[in-house]
């Protein structure tokens, strides 16, 4: 099932009743003059069940502890965000899973080869989707490209990852010549900063359903960094959100700044369709179904780890 992910942009009253999100606005109920019949055609209610995604964007907000409680004990990630509307905080549950100490034990004793070739592994999926994505939007040559995914040894000793980087964000906005990806660079790092906190959370979010310790990467450890696992996982997915930015530019040249109308753009990113083990699914449900992969890799039943693959469009072939 497709989680719904929530943005609050205005002041509101969120609560819980009857295993329902709650959503009043202060404007009506402090209006005195309003008769109490519209106030209660003015609330909205939402299935708790159907919630994946909370983002919090408005410090006129009012949420209940016990509507907090009960959207993460139905594993529900909660972002919010700072005075410039860029997702600043993230909140999970610490316990997602039924057998979560068996999982984290997996977690712990994963060997050092194994986290190599998975890390391999993730590594060829990134610089493959970032050259489809290469393929399709510009005309720049990408035979390097493929020459370094299929050079990408175990571990990646020879540091591809980053000789790709370099490449792709040099030519991926051949209409922003000087395009430096940072992040607090000029526009559209903006858009990519956004998204990108966007897909952090749904990796998040089905990492701790599944079962695992976010903190704890295959590659990435830092130990100011609770999320090391997510941005592992995260990375052959990146090129999606990259690709969701480059149809956003094209719709919507003159929009340069986070306008409600590219916010509600990018929310769109938990149900991008993509392909993931020969099979449509949607991005959320693509997330659980890497983490699957990757507990079964922790647990010895495979070795594969799965992740979403980007189609070259035939017109650009």
């Amino acid at each position: 099932m497709i989680k719904r992910t929530l943005y609050f942009g205005n002041p509101a009253y969120l609560s819980l009743k009857d295993e329902q999100l709650v959503i009043r606005l202060p404007e009506v109920e402090q209006n005195d003059s309003l008769p109490t019949s519209f106030k209660n055609a003015a609330v909205k209610t939402i299935p708790i069940e159907d919630i994946g995604i909370v983002i919090l964007d408005n410090k006129q907000i009012t949420i209940t502890q016990g509507l907090l409680e009960k959207l993460l004990d139905n594993d529900c990630a909660i972002i919010t965000c700072n005075h410039k509307s860029m997702p600043h905080g993230l909140l999970l549950p610490l316990e997602g899973h039924s057998i979560q100490q068996e999982r984290y034990t997996e977690q712990l004793n994963a060997s050092v080869p194994l986290k190599k070739q998975l890390w391999q592994q993730t590594i060829v999926r990134k610089i493959e989707n970032q050259c489809a994505i290469l393929q399709n939007h510009t005309h720049c040559e990408i035979g390097n490209m493929s020459q370094w995914a299929n050079s990408v040894r175990s571990g990646d000793t020879d540091n591809l990852e980053a000789r790709a980087a370099a490449y792709y964000w040099t030519n991926i906005f051949p209409e922003f010549p000087n395009f430096t990806r940072k992040r607090d660079g000029e526009y559209p790092n903006n858009f990519l900063n956004y998204g990108y906190a966007i897909l952090r959370a749904i990796i998040a979010r089905a990492l701790v359903a599944g079962g695992f310790l976010p903190t704890l990467g295959i590659h990435h450890h830092n130990r100011y960094n609770a999320f090391c696992l997510a941005d592992d996982v995260m990375e052959p997915y990146r090129p999606i959100v990259d690709n969701k930015v480059k149809l956003i530019i094209a719709q919507y040249p003159k929009e340069q700044e986070l306008t409600k109308t590219i916010k509600a753009e990018l929310l769109q990113i938990p149900v991008i369709e993509v392909m993931i083990d020969g099979m449509r699914s949607p991005l959320m449900v693509a997330a659980s179904k890497t983490v699957t992969s990757l507990h079964k890799c922790y647990s010895g039943e495979t070795r594969t780890i799965l992740y979403p693959t980007i189609k070259v469009n035939k017109q650009n072939q």
